[in-house]
C-alpha cells in the first residue's frame, strides 16, 4: 500500500549500482537483468527538486508495468524489457527489500539507443511555443490558425531528441540526424513503434477519459534477435502530458495529471531551471493526488487496492 516514507535518496547494498538518472536508480542483478529502483524524486526543466513526492516510485513503477502488459496486446510485435515487479533474490537485507518493494521492476539488460523518441498529438508545451513563433512545431510546418492545445493536425508526429546526460539539456533533431546516431533501419523501427504505442495509449486512455497529449519513450537493441525493444518508463505522468477529457478545451493550458502542475509553480515563481529547489508540501501533494487520480483512471483500481492485489 501507499507509504508515508518519501525516499528521494538509495543505496543498495546487496547489488552493485550502475547508474542514478534523475528518477531512478540501476543495479545489476546478473549478466542479463537489471534492476530499476524509482525513487520519489522529481524533476522539471531537467533539474530535480530538493524534496519528493509521496508515493510516486510505486505509482511510476506499477503504472509502467500496467502499460508494458497492455501494449504488448495492443501492439503487434512489440518487444518490451520489462520482466516482473518481484523483488531479486539477491536483495537479502530485509530493510532494503522492504524499500525497493512495490517500486522496483527487474528488466532486460539492453543497449539503449542514445535518443528520446518523442511522440506529439497536441500542440502544447514547447511546441506551442514554436508553432506561434514560426508555424512549426520540430521544424514541420503545421497549417496557420491553430490554438494552444489544439490536436495537431494529421495526427500524432514523430519528434527526437538526444539523450543527454545527466544536468544537461536533451537536443531536438532531424529525424535524419537520428538515423545518422542509429542507423537507417533502427530509426525507421524506432519512430514506426514509437508512433504504434502513443495511439495505442491514446486510445486506451481516451476510454478512461484520459488525453495523452504527448510523451517520450525509450528504445534498446536486443543484441541477441537483433529487434527494438521498448525499455525505461512507458506513459507515465512523469514523461507525458496527461489531460481530462471531460475539461479539454483548446485555445488554454489544460488542467492535467502530470508534473506541468509543478513547472507551473516553478514558473510563476520565477524558480524555473534553478538548482536546489525546496517545493512546498502543499505542491508536492497536490502533485502526487494528479498521480493518483490518473494512476486510479487507467488502472481501474487505487494504488493500494493494487499492491494489495
Amino acid at each position: 500500500m501507499g507509504s508515508d516514507q518519501v525516499i528521494t535518496q538509495l543505496s543498495l547494498k546487496s547489488l552493485p549500482k550502475v547508474t542514478e538518472g534523475k528518477v531512478r536508480d540501476l543495479y545489476t542483478v546478473d549478466d542479463r537483468t537489471l534492476l530499476f529502483v524509482t525513487t520519489d524524486r522529481i524533476s522539471a526543466y531537467d533539474v530535480v527538486m530538493r524534496n519528493g513526492v509521496p508515493d510516486k516510485g510505486a505509482l511510476l513503477t506499477q503504472q509502467s508495468a500496467h502499460w508494458f502488459r497492455i501494449l504488448r496486446e495492443k501492439v503487434p510485435g512489440l518487444k518490451t524489457h520489462f520482466l516482473t515487479t518481484d523483488v531479486p533474490a539477491a536483495v537479502a537485507d530485509e530493510e532494503e527489500a522492504r524499500l525497493i518493494k512495490n517500486r522496483s521492476m527487474q528488466v532486460r539488460r539492453l543497449r539503449v539507443f542514445p535518443l528520446e523518441a518523442i511522440v506529439r498529438g497536441y500542440v502544447t508545451g514547447s511546441a506551442w511555443k514554436e508553432y506561434k513563433a514560426r508555424g512549426t512545431v520540430h521544424g514541420t510546418p503545421l497549417p496557420p490558425g491553430l490554438r494552444e492545445c489544439d490536436a495537431v493536425p494529421g495526427g500524432p508526429i514523430y519528434t527526437p531528441s538526444t539523450k543527454a546526460p545527466l544536468g544537461q539539456h536533451d537536443e531536438n533533431i532531424s529525424k535524419e540526424r537520428a538515423a545518422e546516431i542509429v542507423g537507417d533501419r533502427y530509426a525507421a523501427r524506432i519512430e514506426e513503434l514509437a508512433l504504434a504505442v502513443f495511439r495505442a495509449g491514446q486510445e486506451h486512455a481516451a476510454e478512461r477519459g484520459i488525453i495523452i497529449a504527448d510523451t517520450k519513450f525509450e528504445f534498446a537493441l536486443d543484441e541477441e534477435t537483433d529487434e527494438v525493444v521498448l525499455v525505461d518508463e512507458v506513459l507515465t505522468s512523469d514523461s507525458s502530458r496527461m489531460w481530462p477529457k471531460d475539461k479539454y478545451e483548446p485555445g488554454r493550458d489544460q488542467e492535467s495529471f502530470d508534473k506541468q502542475f509543478l513547472r507551473n509553480w516553478l514558473t510563476e515563481n520565477g524558480l524555473k531551471g534553478k538548482e536546489g529547489v525546496e517545493v512546498p508540501e502543499e505542491v508536492l501533494r497536490a502533485t502526487s493526488e494528479r498521480y493518483k487520480e490518473v494512476f486510479r483512471r487507467l488502472t481501474g483500481k487505487t494504488l493500494e487496492e493494487t499492491l494489495q492485489g
